[in-house]
C-alpha cells in the first residue's frame, strides 16, 4: 500500500477537534473517549462497534437548554434511539420528536412522559394515530389535508387533540437535495406559496376534536448558515398573522424543527447555535412586534446535533489492496450499518488507532464488505501507507443516521452500541446475530 500513496502531513489527520470532547490520547496512537480505551473496547466487544459518549450526550442537550433557555428542545429520535438515550434525554429536560408508533411506543415504554413528545410523519398510518391517541401524545403535526378528518374520527366526538401545521415555508437550504424539506415540490409539508397551508388551517380550525396550538416547519438538514433560519421564521410569523386577522385566533407556538449541521471532517463548518439561536430570538421579537402578535413559545428539533458528535465507530481492517491508481481499504462492516456515504455521498475521517505507524500518510478509500460497488465508508481519506489487515479504524461522528438507518444486508447483523462514561463501559445495544435472523424467519 505505501507505493500508492503520497506523503501527507501528519498533523492534518491528527487533529480530534470533531471527536467527543472527553477523547484522550493514549501510547501507540491510542485514544480514548470517555475514559476508556477503544482499541480495548474492540477487543473487548468485537468489531464492529458503535462507541456512544454518555457524558457529550448529556453536554449536548445542556448547551441547547442553554442556548433556548425560553424554547421547547425536542430531541429528534430517528437520529438514534435506544433505551438509555431515552433517559439521558428526559433527565437532561428535553422534549422528544418521533416518527412512527414504533418510536412513540419504544420512547414510552421507556419511561418517558408522553406529553412531551411530538408525533411527526408525512404518511402517518392508522397504528401511529391510534397509538398517539392512546398513549396521549403532547402534539400531532399535520402534514396532509387527508390526516384532518383522520385525527379527528379517530379522536372521536368527546376528545379533544392539540395539533400542529407543518409549513412549507419555499425555502431551499440543506447540505444535500435529498435532505431538503423547505422548498415546494417535496413530500413534506403544506406549501405557503400556493394556499394548501392556509386552507388546511382553516378545516382544522372547522374541527371541534382539534386544537391548533401552532405552526410547525423543518427546512432540511445540515444546515450550517442561520439565515434559511431566519427567512423561514419570518414566513411563519407572517402566516400566524394573516390566520390572526382570518381567523381571530393567535397561535401559541412556533416549532423552526432541526437540521442544524456538524463537523464530519476537520475544518468543516458547523452551525453555530450560539449565533441561531440569538438572531432566532431577535427575528421572533421583531417580526411579532411589526405584526401586532403576541410572541409564541418556541421549539427546535435537534437531533444529529446531539447525537452525532457523541458517536465513534470501529472497525476491523480485512484487506489491502490495489486497483489501477486507488487502494481500497476494506473493513467489517460498511452500508448495513452506515448507508449515508452511498445515500448523500456524506464524509467521513477514519483513523488508525492501537499502532504507531511511521509510514507517509496517503490517499485511500474505506470500503465496506458488501456486494454493492458503491459501499464505500469513506473515499480518498487520508491513512498511514503501512495499513494493513488486522488494523483497526475509529471513524468519529458517528452517532446520527447510521445504526437508525442500518439494514440486514447479507445476512451481516447490526453492530452493538457501547456507552461509555467516567471510565466504564456497557452494552446499550447488543450485536445483532444470526438467531436473530433465523428468529424472524418462520416460514419453511
Amino acid at each position: 500500500m505505501a507505493t500508492a500513496l503520497l506523503p501527507k502531513v501528519q498533523a492534518v489527520t491528527d487533529d480530534l477537534s470533531i471527536w467527543p470532547a472527553s477523547t484522550t490520547r493514549l501510547p501507540q496512537s491510542g485514544l480514548a473517549v470517555g475514559g476508556v480505551s477503544l482499541v480495548e473496547l474492540a477487543e473487548r466487544f468485537d468489531t464492529p462497534a458503535y462507541v456512544l459518549d454518555e457524558g457529550e450526550v448529556r453536554g449536548r442537550c445542556r448547551t441547547y437548554r442553554d442556548a433556548f433557555p425560553e424554547a421547547d428542545v425536542l430531541y429528534a429520535a430517528k437520529a438514534f434511539l435506544s433505551r438509555a438515550m431515552v433517559r439521558w434525554v428526559d433527565e437532561e429536560g428535553l422534549g422528544l420528536d418521533v416518527c412512527s408508533a414504533g418510536e412513540l411506543e419504544f420512547a414510552v415504554t421507556a419511561g418517558f412522559p408522553p406529553d412531551r413528545i411530538v408525533l411527526h410523519g408525512n404518511a402517518k398510518s392508522p397504528r401511529d394515530l391510534e397509538a398517539a391517541l392512546r398513549l396521549g401524545v403532547g402534539r400531532i403535526v399535520i402534514d396532509s389535508p387527508t390526516e384532518i378528518a383522520r385525527i379527528a374520527a379517530a379522536v372521536g366526538p368527546d376528545g379533544r387533540q392539540k395539533v400542529m401545521m407543518r409549513v412549507v415555508p419555499g425555502v431551499s437550504a440543506g447540505a444535500h437535495e435529498k435532505i431538503r424539506t423547505g422548498e415546494d415540490g417535496q413530500k413534506f409539508g403544506l406549501s405557503l406559496t400556493d394556499g394548501g397551508a392556509q386552507h388546511a388551517i382553516t378545516r382544522v380550525l372547522g374541527q371541534p376534536q382539534l386544537e391548533l396550538t401552532g405552526l410547525h416547519c423543518h427546512i432540511g438538514s445540515q444546515i450550517s448558515d442561520v439565515k434559511p433560519y431566519l427567512v423561514a421564521l419570518r414566513r411563519m410569523v407572517g402566516l400566524m398573522a394573516r390566520v390572526r386577522d382570518a381567523h381571530g385566533i393567535v397561535l401559541p407556538e412556533l416549532d423552526m424543527g432541526g437540521g442544524h449541521s456538524v463537523a464530519y471532517r476537520p475544518g468543516e463548518s458547523a452551525l453555530d447555535l450560539t449565533a441561531l439561536a440569538r438572531r432566532m430570538r431577535c427575528e421572533l421579537l421583531r417580526g411579532c412586534a411589526a405584526a401586532g402578535l403576541t410572541v409564541p413559545r418556541l421549539a427546535v428539533e435537534p437531533g444529529r446535533a446531539i447525537v452525532g458528535p457523541s458517536g465513534v465507530a470501529l472497525y476491523r481492517v480485512l484487506t489491502v489492496k490495489r486497483s489501477g491508481e486507488k487502494v481500497f481499504v476494506a473493513v467489517d462492516g460498511g452500508m448495513s450499518d452506515n448507508p449515508r456515504p452511498a445515500l448523500y455521498g456524506a464524509r467521513y475521517a477514519p483513523r488508525l488507532i492501537g499502532r504507531h505507524s511511521t509510514a507517509a500518510q496517503g490517499t485511500a478509500t474505506v470500503v465496506g464488505r458488501h456486494c454493492e460497488a458503491g459501499d464505500i465508508l469513506a473515499a480518498d481519506v487520508e491513512l498511514p501507507g503501512d495499513l494493513r489487515s488486522g488494523d483497526l479504524l475509529a471513524v468519529p461522528v458517528a452517532g446520527a443516521y447510521q445504526l437508525s438507518m442500518a439494514s440486514g444486508y447479507n445476512l451481516v447483523g447490526r453492530p452493538a452500541v457501547i456507552a461509555v462514561h467516567a471510565g466504564s463501559a456497557r452494552v446499550l445495544v447488543r450485536r445483532e446475530t444470526l438467531e436473530d435472523f433465523r428468529r424472524r424467519d418462520i416460514g419453511g
